[in-house]
Order: structure tokens, then sequence, then C-alpha cells
């Protein structure tokens, strides 16, 4: 091998190296290529005819070559070095391939033929890495206006990349330059083991109010094989400071308050940090604002504003850095309420066939509209302050509500419930009842009734019995028994009393076998109506099948003497019944589909006689009412 003071002489004398007063030497060939990746360097234009079965290869460092490959009669083989690994010969030993590109390859490798003449090429090998994402980083101590000198905004960096990228700083979209005493952008770079470089730029300026909602970011720039390229960093925004110039005054929700309303005043500045507040309120007394306390947060919160809080409300604002105080222009709070509605009479009361008048009042500080509702259904009586009852019956009894709202602030009203009381004796939700039962089990029976005075109620039988108020004129009884067969032959009884009268409810028990083995045991309806006056009631008592066959027999022999006689007066002409006389014992055509069934209720009647006595036929007070209904519709 020849030494390396001989290959120098060599590439001297064929003009390969710089001598003093000889002419440069060509340009070499550019190959690019990324890092990792393979670099095919040519031994010459791709058109020569050279003879490249004899080549000699050398990388050029600080201007000293040193001999990496050799090519001997298409044969390559490797100089024992950096290189020995990656070097592989392509192209029938034209081109030169060096695998696994790093950034220390990048330098002049050249080549020289022998034979049939001396001749050489250089080629000047570039490698690129694109750098990673940039990342930014902003001052998280933010920034004053009141600064006299560039401040560091934000610093970026960017990660292994060859070579080193180009760095452009941006504010709001726009590319930000050097600027004396405003901005100043200061970059270094670091070597990394690798030959990769780690890019840091720190972005330093003078900032002012506006710039508190700015946004900055980062852009790397650099360049690959296949052209230009370029990175952005996320946007981020850096806190600034400045004094506050503005002191206001909000109240939330917006629009008309009212009694209940969770209230918030809220004392607001156009400064960062904001100053520290105080929120005052005028005393009506005075005249003068008296300091309040407000929540940690500058705010005075109500959960229930009441009509107290109405008022003339003032924040302060105390700059802590400048210590100059501001103040806001005063604002009035106005909580809207109605309150205090009385109903007079507070407890009317009557006798049935009576008359009420029932006045509703209220204090607002808006003007009152007024609603008398039934409370029994919801449904509206009338419109305004007054309610007129006549001739009252006993379903006119019971609850009534005033409604007092205020039209132009939604959502506010009160209301006032006042009961009216009808005189009468006890008036029975149910006149019977039939349960089924099973024998020996604990059972509980209900009665429920009503009137004024209050009735009380008691039991014709032995057991526990609970009372309570359904309202102030009804009151509903629950007895636990135990079912015995004396209770299925007695059934119960229950009596509601005042010191008008008293009524009672019969409650007959059947066995629960019977009605799933089709067995019946029939009921017998008290002689008087459930909500008559009435002090007994007989219960059913069960007859002889001896007694029955009796009374069928007698009604056959009746019948039959009745056929008997009819038929001698018809032979004897007496009847108007003749071919020449007779008569069609027919209803008329208009009434031949008319049948009236009986249906005994065991319901109150609802909203009788509430507004205006009927001038028609009036059921007598203590009678709930049979009705009759015909069929026909």
């Amino acid at each position: 091998c020849p030494s390396a003071s001989l290959i120098w002489k060599m590439l001297v004398a064929q003009g390969l190296c710089c001598v003093p007063g000889e002419a440069e030497p060509p340009t070499p060939e550019l190959v690019e290529v990324e890092v990792g990746g393979t670099a095919l360097l040519k031994c010459g234009p791709s058109h020569s005819q050279a003879n490249f079965s004899h080549v000699d290869w050398f990388s050029v460092h600080k201007e000293k070559p040193t001999l990496i490959f050799r090519v001997r009669k298409g044969q390559g083989q490797s100089e024992p070095g950096e290189y020995q690994q990656r070097l592989s010969l392509q192209d029938r030993g034209t081109t030169l391939a060096l695998s696994h590109v790093t950034p220390h390859d990048e330098r002049v490798f050249l080549c020289q033929g022998k034979r049939p003449q001396s001749q050489e090429h250089r080629i000047q090998l570039r490698v690129y890495k694109a750098p990673e994402e940039p990342t930014i980083q902003v001052n998280p101590l933010g920034i004053s206006v009141s600064s006299k000198e560039p401040v560091e905004v934000a610093t970026c960096v960017g990660r292994n990349g060859y070579p080193v990228p180009q760095v452009i700083w941006y504010k709001n979209g726009h590319s930000l330059k050097e600027e004396k005493n405003r901005v100043h952008i200061q970059s270094s770079q670091i070597a990394e083991s690798s030959g990769l470089y780690t890019l840091q730029s720190v972005l330093k300026a003078r900032l002012v109010k506006e710039d508190n909602e700015a946004r900055f970011y980062c852009e790397l720039n650099y360049r690959l094989p296949s052209g230009n390229h370029m990175k952005e960093s996320q946007e981020v925004n850096v806190q600034v400071f400045y004094p506050a110039e503005k002191v206001w005054l909000e109240v939330e929700p917006s629009g008309p308050l009212k009694e209940g309303d969770r209230v918030e005043i809220w004392c607001l500045a156009d400064g960062n940090p904001p100053p520290h507040f105080t929120i005052s309120k005028q005393n009506l007394r005075t005249e003068e604002m008296e300091e309040m306390t407000p929540e940690d947060n500058g705010a005075l919160v109500f959960e229930s504003a009441r009509k107290e809080h109405s008022g003339l409300y003032q924040c302060q604002g105390l700059d802590l850095e400048t210590m100059a105080s501001l103040l806001s222009d005063p604002q009035e709070l106005l909580v809207n309420y109605v309150s205090d509605v009385r109903v007079s009479p507070a407890a009317p009361e009557s006798q049935e066939g009576g008359s009420l008048t029932l006045t509703c009042e209220a204090d607002s500080n808006q003007a009152v509209q007024f609603q008398w509702l039934r409370e029994k259904t919801g449904r509206v009586l009338v419109e305004g302050p007054e309610l007129r009852l006549h001739g009252l019956k006993r379903e006119a009894g019971g609850g009534y509500r005033c409604v007092a709202s205020v039209p132009s602030v939604p959502g506010l009203n009160r209301t006032r419930l006042v009961h009216v009381a009808i005189f009468g004796p006890p008036w029975m939700t149910l006149k019977e009842r039939k349960m089924w039962v099973r024998e020996n089990a604990l059972l509980n029976l209900s009665c429920e009734a009503s009137g004024h005075p209050r009735p009380t109620i008691s039991w014709s039988v032995e057991g526990t019995a609970q009372e309570r108020d359904q309202d102030p004129q009804s009151v509903l009884s629950v007895l636990s028994v135990l079912v015995t067969p004396e209770l299925l032959r007695t059934g119960a009884e229950c009596v509601a009393s005042n010191s008008l009268g008293r009524n009672t409810t019969a409650i007959f028990l059947e066995l629960a076998s019977n009605r799933s083995t089709g067995l019946s045991t029939s009921t017998v309806s008290p002689s008087v109506r459930a909500n008559g006056t009435s002090t007994e009631k007989k219960l059913p008592e069960p007859e002889s099948k001896g007694v029955a066959i009796v009374a069928v027999t007698v009604c056959v022999l009746v019948l039959a003497v009745l056929g008997a006689v009819l038929y001698f007066f018809y032979k004897k002409g007496k009847l108007p019944c003749g071919r020449s006389g007779k008569q069609e014992i027919t209803l008329p055509p208009s009434r031949k589909s008319e049948y009236v069934v009986e249906v005994k209720s065991d319901k109150l009647p609802e909203e009788m006689g509430l507004l205006q006595g009927s001038s028609g036929d009036q059921r007598a007070p203590g009678d709930q009412g049979e009705k009759y209904i015909d069929l026909r519709h």
C-alpha cells in the first residue's frame, strides 16, 4: 500500500489539492442523503466510457485524503477503519454505496482510476435530518407592562436536526423581527454526540396591555433532499400585568329580580391582576355608603334575596401595587316582592243556602293581579280579588286558594289557602262497601266523613282505630280487626256524628273462597241513603230455604187464579180486546225504547253550587244522591 505522504504527492501532482499559484480544482459533484439512508457515490458521469476495473476511493477530511476502498478487476475491498462495514460496490463496480449515513459522513469523497490513464472524480456528500416537533415554554411568571427592558416571553427548542434549522418567531400570525429595546431573539445550538444539533431560541420583548390576549409560537425551517420544509410549535399566551383604569359593578342574573332568587353582585375591573374590592350599600336613613363583607372572589351573594336587599350599591378597587383607588358608578338593586297575602274572613263559614264573599289582599312594590282557584280541582273560579259564593251547598265546603301574582316579573307570586265550612250533619264518602276477605286474617277497615262541626267516628265492632284529619272538616278513621265468623255474619258499621246529626257507612264482608268457587251471598242495601240523618240501619239477615219454597208456591197459585179470571171475562166479552174494539197494549213509538234504571251513588258530587245557586230542582241538603240515568242516550 502506498504511504499517506506518497498519496498526497500524487494528488498534488494531479491537481487534486490546492497548491499556491495553481488553478482551483473543479467543483465536486453534490450528493444529498438523509441520516440513516444510503449514499450512492458514482465514480464519474453515468455516460463515461472509463475503465473502472482499477479504482481507489478516498475520504477527504480537513483536506487530508484517506484511502477507504479498493477496486481491483471489478472486485471491491474495504480498508480498515470507520467505513469498513458500510461500503459496497454496485452497478458493476461504477458506484460505491455508503449505508447508514450519519452527520459525520458529510465530507468530500474522491475516486481515482489507474488504467488506461489516470482519472479522478470528487463528490461532496450532504447529510440532512429533520428536527423533532418544536416545543415551546412560556414564561410562567408573567410580564409587567411597567418593565423598561425586553423580558423573556417564551423559549423554543428544536431537537436532533441537521444541519441547524432556522427559527422564526410569530405573534398573532405575524413574524417578529429584532427591534432595539423592544424585541430581542437569542438563539444557540448544542452539538450532540450523534452529530445532530439541538436548537434553543429565546424570545424577549416589552409587552403592552393589549398583548394580554396575544398568541405566540415559533417556526423551524430546515432542508431535506426533497426540498425546504417547516414545523410550527403550539401557540402560547403569556400573562401580562397592568394596572386597572376602570371599576364597575354587575348583577347576576340580569333582568327583573324577585324574592327567593339567588343574586350575585360582582365587582369587576380592567386591570390584571384585579384590585382588592370592597362593596358598599347606601344606608337609607343616613344616605351614607356602608361597607359590606364580600366573598373572597369579590362577590356579594344573596342565596335567597329579600326585599330588604334592595338599595344602592357601589364597588371600590384598591391596586395593591400602585395603591391607587378607583370607585364604580352606584347601581340600584331592586328585589321585587309579593308578601302578606291576606283573605277575609280568615275562617269563613255559612249555613246551607247562604252566601259568602271572600276578599284577597297583598303587599307588593308592583301592580298585583288576583285569581281564585278551587283547591280540590285547581280550576280557576274568578279573576280578581273577590270571590262571591251564593246558594251554598254542602259540596261547596273545602279549600279555596287566592293567588296574587305580578305579571311583569315572571314567577313572582304568593298564595293563601282558606277553608270554607258549611254547617251540616256528617257526610259519608261511601254509604256501603263490600270487601272480600280471608278468615282469621288481620283486616283494615276505613271510613271517611266530613261535616261542620268536624264529626267524630265510632265503630260497631271492637278493634284498634286510628284517625287523621283530611282537612279541617273531614276525618278518616282506620279500624284494624281480626276476621272472625261473627264479623263475617254481622259486618261492620261506621258511625259519624256531630252536634247537627249522625250518619253511617255499612261494610259487608265475604270470604274470598266464595268468590273463587262462584258462590255469592247477595247484599241487602240499607233502606236509607248514605247521607240521610236516620239513626238506624238494618243489616241483612239470612232467610231459610223453607220460607223461600213457600213463597214460590203461593206466587204460582196466585198467577193461575188470575189467568183463569181473565180468560172468563174475555169469553163473556167484558174485556175491550176483541177483533172490533181490541187495543194494543204497547208504548207509543216515541217511547218504545225508553227504560229507566236506578243507580245509587256512593261518591260525593263534585263542585256543586259553588258560585250561583240553581233555580231548578234542588236535592235535599242531606241527600247525597240517587241518580237516574236514561239509557237511551
